[in-house]
């Protein structure tokens, strides 16, 4: 390999992959972690800054994250409705309640750059509450 030569990206030459993770009993920013890494493509040595690199991600069993410690009471989630004083606040374990995709999808989304990339790369991660999905064939392809 030529040392004087700098490697990079090109969007044809990006060959992604479908992965599946189980999300049963692992703790969210751990995976959220993990999932981030995979997406950009950091875990491959093709990995390059400015380009889309990553995986598709699908998370299965959303339902079933821990939460270290205190987090799964005392986490607060903060959203803003537009409205003058209509900041909103939900715990953890309210939002898991009521829709426990959406954690796994925050998490994630706080660990990616704050940059127009991060937009495309979220529009590879498909994150499911329970253990069914629609991407069988997907996932069953791109392992061979």
């Amino acid at each position: 390999m030529d040392m004087n030569k700098t490697f990079f990206l090109r969007k044809e030459d990006s060959k992604p992959k479908w992965r599946l993770i189980d999300a049963k009993g692992k703790i969210v920013g751990r995976l959220a972690t993990h999932i981030a890494d995979a997406l950009r493509g950091k875990d491959k040595s093709i990995f390059t800054h400015h380009a889309d690199a990553g995986d598709y991600i699908v998370v299965i069993n959303a339902q079933d994250l821990v939460f270290t410690g205190n987090k799964f009471k005392q986490k607060v989630y903060e959203r803003y409705t537009g409205y003058i004083g209509n900041k909103k606040y939900t715990t953890a374990q309210e939002l898991l309640a009521k829709n426990p995709r959406e954690i796994m999808e925050l998490a994630v989304k706080r660990m990616l750059p704050k940059n127009k990339l991060a937009a495309k790369l979220l529009k590879k991660l498909k994150v499911y509450a329970g253990a069914e999905h629609p991407h069988f064939a997907q996932i069953n392809t791109s392992s061979r």
